[in-house]
């Protein structure tokens, strides 16, 4: 028999959290859906269904690895699409998984495929061991016999022809591809579930399967790097200074190349440092006119997305502005909040405050206002 995948990647996963869907971020140093890829890659060949959105990115990063076709409205439209694409290839068997399950083991794919081997279907679950409550307004209103209730898993597997007619014939919209080969009278084999098998659906999964990556590969639990910026940035004509992102009436502006935001300039060239990926004039370089006035909000969220590229959560991240005037106080939450929408993390990871230099020095004579600023990134 002739065995497909079917990862079925269209959704947008908006309760991950998090600048884009959960497939597309980050999980150590490689998109989710680069796991769940290779989990497969020894099947014979792979529809990858794709967001319309997102299909010239998946021709970038997988074309020619696998077939790509863009989904429907809806997960059963999405994988409908795939077994249709397939009806007629010489396939006779499909693996249909979740496209942001990427821990998913061989052991459990050859599990799913011996059991084909006497079923027209087969999926992985495991039995649910909790108690089970009904609940209204935050109380318990009763309780569930656990007893024959199953967590389902993918992949699912099904004779091809067979789950095809099934969704053919079936309901528009179902739970998952098990519940449209039952509508349809279809017997489906239960094999054992993985507890590490697990959908990323919540921000907090992303950690859980970090864990489990580095628990496969035997790497340390943890890889913390901390950087550290400093800049300066002299006082000239003006009535406003950009602080953090939030402009401050002052009686003088700040000089640079772009909008002379000495904390947020600080800032990025801490991220940049946790990452030993140089400073901002390695990548903006100033000789460039096109930075000039250029928002500085530009840098940082360069430098935020280059942190997730690469694996790495912000941690949190502090700064410190050391100026005589102006006031900073009465605008640093405001500041924390820039920065926290701008980085994509919670603004109780964001510390802005300021201190004097009592009088001494550049800073003292208000010749111009200094910054250092902590990043800490997590992977």
């Amino acid at each position: 028999m002739t065995t497909a995948a079917i990862i079925v990647a269209a959704g947008r996963g908006s309760r991950a959290g998090g600048p884009e869907p959960k497939q597309w971020q980050a999980l150590g140093s490689v998109p989710v859906l680069r796991h769940t890829l290779d989990a497969f890659a020894h099947i014979g060949r792979t529809v990858l269904v794709l967001h319309p959105d997102d299909m010239a990115r998946g021709i970038a990063e997988f074309g020619g690895e696998v077939t790509l076709i863009a989904g429907g409205a809806t997960r059963t439209a999405s994988v409908r699409a795939a077994l249709e694409l397939l009806e007629g290839s010489g396939v006779t068997r499909v693996l249909i998984q979740d496209g942001a399950r990427p821990l998913t083991s061989p052991a459990l794919i050859a599990r799913v495929l011996a059991a084909l081997e006497h079923a027209p279907g087969a999926a992985p679950a495991l039995p649910v061991t909790d108690a089970l409550w009904t609940g209204a307004e935050g109380r318990v209103t009763g309780s569930r016999d656990r007893e024959g209730l199953y967590r389902a898993q993918t992949p699912q597997g099904f004779d091809l022809a067979a789950i095809l007619a099934a969704h053919r014939s079936g309901p528009a919209e179902a739970p998952d591809d098990v519940a449209i080969a039952r509508a349809a009278g279809l017997d489906v084999t239960i094999v054992e579930g993985e507890e590490e098998n697990i959908k990323i659906t919540f921000p907090g999964d992303f950690a859980r399967a970090e864990a489990i990556l580095h628990r496969r590969k035997g790497a340390p639990a943890m890889d913390v790097r901390l950087g550290n910026g400093f800049d300066v940035h002299a006082f000239c004509e003006g009535d406003h200074v950009t602080l953090c992102g939030v402009k401050v009436p002052h009686g003088r502006g700040l000089l640079g190349h772009s909008d002379a935001d000495v904390g947020m300039h600080a800032l990025t060239d801490a991220i940049y440092g946790a990452l030993a990926a140089g400073d901002i004039g390695r990548h903006f370089p100033p000789t460039d006119p096109q930075w000039k006035g250029a928002a500085s909000e530009i840098f940082l969220a360069h430098a935020a997305a280059l942190a997730r590229t690469r694996g790495y959560t912000i941690a949190n991240v502090d700064v410190t502005l050391i100026c005589e005037r102006p006031k900073v106080g009465p605008h640093a939450a405001a500041m924390c909040a820039e920065l926290a929408r701008i980085l994509g993390i919670a603004v109780d990871r964001v510390s802005v405050k300021a201190t004097t230099s009592e009088r001494l020095g550049f800073t003292g004579r208000e010749e111009g206002i200094a910054a250092i600023a902590t990043a800490t990134l997590v992977a």
